[in-house]
């Protein structure tokens, strides 16, 4: 499954790091972390202090962009839904269409939402396909082909691939599943364009690599990747100017 167009798709190399976001994007600075959101765990500012000495490049991000927001969704079938909202579309157009979908009634279960006919999901602004998608969703988990206590205590790896083989769900959605659900620590959606577009800004690429190269130099942040993926999206955010929050 192809990544969503989380953040802009100029080249990342247009945008020179070393400038504050008004200068780089000719918009207004971007908003500090919401008040709401919560502070970032310990054992995750740790993985953020070691991070930067693995690479420093990582050490200077929350200097520029401000404090890193800590973003937790459900881990169970709400949150999974979430990102499905957000596949292949920008992270306005995703907040608006999970506003709607959140809103209309037993949604957020797997019973209620499979009771919803497809008009009133496709007035939220789900797509034919990805009725399609959240129905299928909501059928595995009734059915107990994907149970979340289980993923919960499963590998990283056996975790993408049962979350990947429900139909409309992918390696990208089950990562950041992963990330944000779960909170694992070392987790890395190589497909997400925004993640490639800000490791070339930050790393003077002269290209956004490839998922596969992507993945190929993530592995030297391991163990920490997932908040290697967090501070990148608010880098990325912070250079496009784009204001701290939700995402991706």
């Amino acid at each position: 499954m192809a990544a969503p167009p989380s953040a802009s798709r100029s080249p990342a190399r247009r945008i020179p790091r070393g400038r504050s976001s008004p200068e780089a994007a000719g918009v207004t600075p971007p908003s500090p972390a919401p008040a709401a959101s919560p502070p970032v765990p310990d054992w995750a500012r740790e993985a953020i202090l070691a991070l930067g000495r693995l690479d420093p490049d990582f050490a200077g991000i929350e200097d520029r962009a401000g404090p890193l927001p800590w973003r937790r969704r459900d881990p169970g079938f709400a949150g999974l839904l979430r990102t499905i909202c957000g596949q292949m579309i920008s992270n306005q157009a995703a907040a608006a269409i999970w506003g709607r979908l959140s809103a209309l009634p037993g949604a957020l279960d797997p019973a209620g939402l499979l009771a919803l006919d497809d008009a009133a999901l496709r007035g939220a602004g789900l797509s034919r396909p990805k009725v399609s998608h959240v129905r299928a969703l909501a059928g595995a988990v009734l059915d107990g082909r994907l149970d979340f206590a289980a993923l919960r205590d499963a590998p990283d790896d056996a975790a993408v691939a049962a979350i990947s083989a429900i139909p409309g769900l992918g390696p990208w959605t089950a990562q950041v599943h992963l990330v944000f659900g779960f909170e694992r620590p070392d987790v890395f959606p190589a497909g997400d364009i925004a993640l490639a577009a800000g490791v070339a800004h930050l790393k003077f690429l002269p290209d956004r690599p490839k998922p596969r190269a992507l993945a190929e130099i993530a592995l030297a942040w391991s163990p920490h990747r997932s908040l290697a993926a967090r501070l990148l999206w608010h880098h990325w955010r912070h250079a496009t100017g784009r204001p701290a929050g939700e995402a991706p």
